[in-house]
């Protein structure tokens, strides 16, 4: 498990911790657990029946895993952003046009966080959920958001998590991040290019507030063989810019 750092309360980052891997592995049993986040059976055993007790974990057939009390928790995280409120129409709007995959994403902690997604009658499936947190240079969702945060922001989060090579394609230089980022703010535009999943391109917009400050992005994604000449450069990107400005001017007037 993580280091702590002063002032934090041991217990607490243990039991996240445990609730996170036990997440991670679908499922498991104490010994398994406690081998994952490296502390002692015992210790494990005790958080997870507190957890229990609690109703976060549920032990079925000798095993944990996490419990339904998380969905209503998330639900009300969502449902508390005005800009899912808002957006998640235009969302399903323009994967209903594209028939593609469309995202809203925004930026929490330094990572892109998934708010909603919505499935067109051609979209790839994959294997991305409402609720993943992904490293924010290696998506058109993430840079759109990352173009527009002050300078100070961007340098604290590449700081904080790196520029970790997700596959082959991904820019991990912080030059020809920076570069890229420049031409994003001048078209308010982005674009993956199989930098996170092989075989899936995307085009993402920043939705911006009325003072200019980034609150999150909207994407359309597709294999590589729909996404691509005329309408990966300029037919899908004026289709999400157009949605993202429906929906900046929807927020303003709400």
């Amino acid at each position: 498990m993580a280091k702590h750092d002063r002032g934090e309360i041991q217990a607490v980052a243990r039991a996240f911790g445990i609730v996170e891997t036990l997440t991670e592995l679908d499922g498991a049993g104490v010994s398994e657990l406690a081998r994952a986040v490296e502390l002692p059976k015992s210790t494990v055993h005790n958080h997870l029946r507190t957890l229990e007790r609690t109703e976060y974990v549920v032990r079925e057939d000798g095993e944990y895993r996490t419990g339904l009390k998380f969905l209503q928790i998330s639900e009300t995280a969502r449902n508390q952003h005005e800009l899912y409120q808002v957006a998640r129409p235009e969302v399903d709007h323009l994967a209903e046009k594209t028939g593609e995959i469309s995202a809203l994403l925004t930026e929490e902690h330094g990572r892109g966080v998934f708010l909603y997604r919505s499935r067109g009658s051609e979209a790839a499936r994959i294997d991305t959920r409402i609720g993943d947190r992904v490293p924010i240079h290696c998506t058109a969702l993430g840079k759109a958001v990352l173009a527009f945060l002050p300078d100070d922001r961007q340098d604290e989060i590449i700081d904080r998590h790196g520029l970790t090579a997700v596959n082959a394609n991904t820019i991990t230089d912080p030059r020809t991040l920076a570069e890229e980022l420049e031409l994003i703010r001048e078209r308010k535009i982005a674009y993956d290019d199989e930098e996170r999943l092989n075989g899936l391109r995307s085009v993402a917009a920043p939705i911006l507030s009325g003072s200019g400050a980034v609150i999150g992005s909207i994407s359309v994604a597709g294999p590589t063989h729909r996404m691509q000449g005329e309408r990966f450069e300029t037919d899908l990107p004026e289709t999400v810019l157009g949605i993202a400005n429906v929906i900046e001017l929807t927020l303003e007037h709400a």
